[in-house]
């Protein structure tokens, strides 16, 4: 279901929710509704400018590939070399166990810290660890790998901002979702080569320029995907042009009526947009749509495919 952008009669509807308004309070609900999307634009491009966990602050990848384990220090034959002056030669070792992260402490006086907090061992699901002054990604995806982020990147005096379509709440549709009745495992290919397993739950249609469109939701089977964490990756008659050229990912809002909201202005690139170091789902070819959706983010070309 459309927002309206105009009030037709007395009646708006806002996130899926059909009210009586009066036409100024009809207007009022779609300037928060701008004025939030605006704000979380401002804010992301305000994290990628400078914050250390910032995409441009990815600075090197290692892939477990074959490995269970991998040493991480300052002297030369650990498997991952950083240099800082806090780094010891032999700093620590990260073990894949199942779906999380062993990560202990090698030589007497190296420390890493999870959450701001300094530690020698812990089991960790994926997430980040402080290793001097770098952080280190425990990325999963069933393809286990090291990211490693640095403060000081050289790529930060890239920054060039981003680029969106301007707020169109013509894009923000509430639909409810199909159930996919044979919710069998698949694949999905990765902007890596990686074969990551999924499950397609179901499927959106909708109308968008008055053609009728069909996408549909994917949970990535991987360690910190919940039961009901669904992805829509999409391309689009905008893709390769306008906007970024694997595609673009949109994440539904389930509603407490039970249907999803597809904010289309909230549509984002994924993280191999600005950085070789990720591994992106690439989408599948169902989820291509003829039409041009012009609303989210736009190509800033920060890498070259």
């Amino acid at each position: 279901m459309l927002l309206a952008r105009a009030v037709t009669g007395s009646w708006i509807v806002i996130a899926g929710i059909s009210a009586p308004f009066s036409s100024a309070r009809a207007a009022a609900g779609a300037d928060s509704i701008t004025a939030a999307i605006l704000a979380e634009r401002k804010d992301t491009e305000e994290w990628l400018r400078s914050k250390p966990t910032s995409y441009l602050a990815a600075v090197s990848r290692l892939d477990f590939d074959n490995r269970s384990a991998l040493t991480v220090g300052s002297a030369p034959g650990n498997d991952l070399r950083l240099q800082d002056s806090t780094i010891a030669a032999r700093h620590l070792s990260v073990t894949v166990v199942g779906d999380s992260f062993r990560v202990e402490a090698l030589d007497p006086e190296a420390r890493f810290s999870v959450r701001g907090a300094e530690t020698r061992s812990a089991t960790l699901a994926p997430s980040s660890i402080g290793v001097g002054r770098f952080a280190l990604r425990l990325s999963h995806q069933r393809f286990p790998a090291l990211i490693v982020f640095d403060p000081q990147s050289p790529r930060f005096a890239q920054f060039k901002g981003l680029r969106y379509y301007p707020v169109d709440l013509g894009y923000r549709l509430v639909v409810p979702l199909l159930p996919n009745p044979n919710p069998d495992t698949m694949v999905i290919v990765s902007t890596r080569g990686s074969q990551r397993r999924a499950v397609v739950a179901g499927w959106f249609e909708f109308k968008l320029g008055g053609k009728k469109c069909r996408l549909e939701a994917t949970r990535l089977l991987e360690p910190g995907v919940g039961e009901n964490d669904f992805s829509v990756f999409f391309r689009d008659a905008t893709t390769g042009k306008e906007t970024y050229e694997v595609g673009r990912y949109l994440e539904p809002v389930r509603q407490a009526d039970g249907r999803y909201l597809l904010d289309f202005n909230n549509a984002y690139n994924p993280a191999c947009a600005f950085s070789d170091h990720y591994n992106c789902p690439i989408p599948p070819r169902g989820n291509t749509l003829k039409v041009a959706v012009r609303a989210g983010e736009m190509d800033s070309h920060y890498t070259i495919h």
